[in-house]
């Protein structure tokens, strides 16, 4: 586990990515990041892909579509 420090960017806050970090996902300066959540709170940084993307645009459509039923089903 590597500790990241928060930086003062701007107006924002951000996090300096180690180069060996940038190695393993195979991004460089400009590419694009998923950020996702888990349940448990973990947060999980992967790199952009497109097969991906689409895969939660349908996943978002089919829950906001299903709302209901999945409430049902979180019983």
């Amino acid at each position: 586990m590597t500790a990241l420090k928060l930086t003062q960017i701007g107006n924002s806050v951000g996090v300096i990515l180690p180069k060996e970090l940038l190695a393993r996902l195979k991004l460089e300066k400009g590419d694009t990041l998923f950020v996702t959540e888990a349940a448990n709170g973990a947060v999980m940084l992967s790199p952009y892909s497109d097969v991906f993307e689409a895969q939660m645009r349908a996943a978002r459509d089919v829950m906001k579509k299903r709302r209901n039923v999945l409430r049902e089903l979180a019983k």
